[in-house]
């Protein structure tokens, strides 16, 4: 059997994708329409694909607004589609809640609102409350990015710090029904924590929110400490009656990807493991458990016998350690990788985010294998020194080793593949 890991990694990532596509799924879970008007609001890195997917399914009367990342946009004819900064918030994503808010204002019960929600929405929609500023909220999404926590963890802050997030938007629509079409990107699909829920609540309360603020040592401006020791920061409960008519659907998710993936590599003849699609932890701690793995399939055949693919989903996280780096949680779970593999013949690995970016650069991921350490030191970079310094972008491309497809519609999280031969 001869296979070219570079070939098979990018057509999983591709099948991936496309089986997060609103295209294929938004058809399913349409509401029925209203005796009102239909209004529709949105937020994330795959909301303008959403958009457009509803656009094309629905077929009355269709008005609304979303947000997505700069560079994410897509043609709509009749949902106005702005965009704004991630993974640091800005003026535009400022205004951007405000129109939110205002599209969603003076609805009757009558009315139906839908909310296409996906991961980075939280960042796509600042809305500090009284108090604090939009500098206020940059500067605590810097901190949280820099912290490791989890994306849970750091959603569940952001919450308490917002007027749009943890279900208020969905309650600044009632008495309208509010059905939430969700992409999600949240190890386990809570669809409470995606895009920090604006329109879908969860549990998770004020003294939930310090406790993260303790345990992760966060440096959170002085207005956001005084507002999370206020009620006023208090979340609104998943049991409030002004929810009790909302829907929530889950239209693409990790696990239905890695699936995808799964059924591809099979094309392929190649037999595929999921090990989970609910992955957290730091980047090249999880690496290090993979690595494990992959050297005693590759060393022992054992706990599964070679050639085989080792599939996994989630989002790690990773800590800040140097200001100059360049990349992301799936380059440094790479990086890491490598590492922990060089030498081991016929280990080859590939890590990527289904939006089609990683961290700081315009690359989604990359591709590794047994030989990239070696590469990496011979063209003049030390891998090891590029991990302490968070530098897996520069390490990777001075061997040709990024994988950059640009913005892909959609975002179910990283998917991380491990071919051992």
């Amino acid at each position: 059997m001869t296979i070219d890991p570079k070939s098979l990694f990018t057509s999983l990532f591709d099948a991936a994708v496309d089986a997060a596509d609103p295209q294929r799924t938004i058809r399913d879970v349409l509401p029925q329409k209203p005796e009102g008007r239909t209004v529709v609001v949105g937020a994330g890195k795959g909301s303008a694909q959403m958009a457009r997917a509803l656009e094309q399914a629905w077929d009355g009367p269709l008005e609304g607004v979303v947000v997505t990342r700069y560079g994410y946009g897509c043609a709509c004819e009749r949902i106005e589609i702005i965009e704004a900064a991630h993974p640091v918030p800005d003026e535009a994503g400022l205004a951007a809640s405000h129109r939110l808010f205002d599209a969603v204002s003076g609805l009757t019960e009558n009315d139906l609102v839908i909310a296409l929600i996906s991961g980075g929405g939280s960042a796509l929609l600042p809305s500090p409350p009284d108090g604090m500023t939009l500098a206020d909220e940059i500067a605590v999404n810097r901190a949280l990015l820099a912290s490791g926590a989890p994306i849970a963890a750091m959603n569940t802050v952001r919450k308490h710090l917002s007027t749009i997030k943890g279900g208020r938007l969905a309650l600044a629509a009632h008495p309208a029904k509010m059905v939430s079409l969700i992409v999600s990107d949240i190890p386990g699909d809570n669809p409470a924590y995606v895009a920090s829920g604006p329109t879908v609540p969860d549990a998770g309360t004020r003294a939930d929110a310090l406790a993260i603020v303790d345990a992760y040592r966060l440096d959170l401006p002085a207005a956001a400490l005084k507002h999370l020791d206020t009620p006023a920061a208090d979340a609104p409960s998943p049991d409030d009656p002004r929810f009790a008519r909302n829907e929530v659907h889950l239209i693409a998710s990790a696990a239905r990807s890695l699936e995808a993936a799964a059924s591809e590599a099979a094309r392929h003849g190649i037999k595929a493991v999921i090990l989970s699609d609910s992955i957290e932890g730091e980047a090249r701690d999880v690496a290090g458990v993979h690595a494990a793995i992959a050297r005693e399939v590759a060393m022992r055949n054992r706990p599964f016998e070679k050639p085989v693919l080792l599939l996994s989903g989630g989002e790690t996280t990773v800590t800040i350690r140097a200001k100059d780096g360049k990349g992301g949680r799936n380059s440094e779970f790479l990086l890491a990788f490598a590492l922990a593999i060089d030498g081991v013949e016929g280990i080859h690995a590939f890590a990527a985010d289904t939006d089609g970016i990683d961290g700081s650069e315009a690359n989604a991921g990359a591709f590794a294998d047994f030989t990239t350490p070696k590469r990496m030191r011979a063209a003049g970079v030390d891998p090891k020194a590029a991990l302490a310094r968070n530098d897996a972008w520069t390490a990777f491309d001075a061997v040709g080793g990024l994988f950059a497809p640009g913005p892909t519609g959609t975002n179910v999280n990283d998917l991380r593949a491990v071919l051992v031969l």
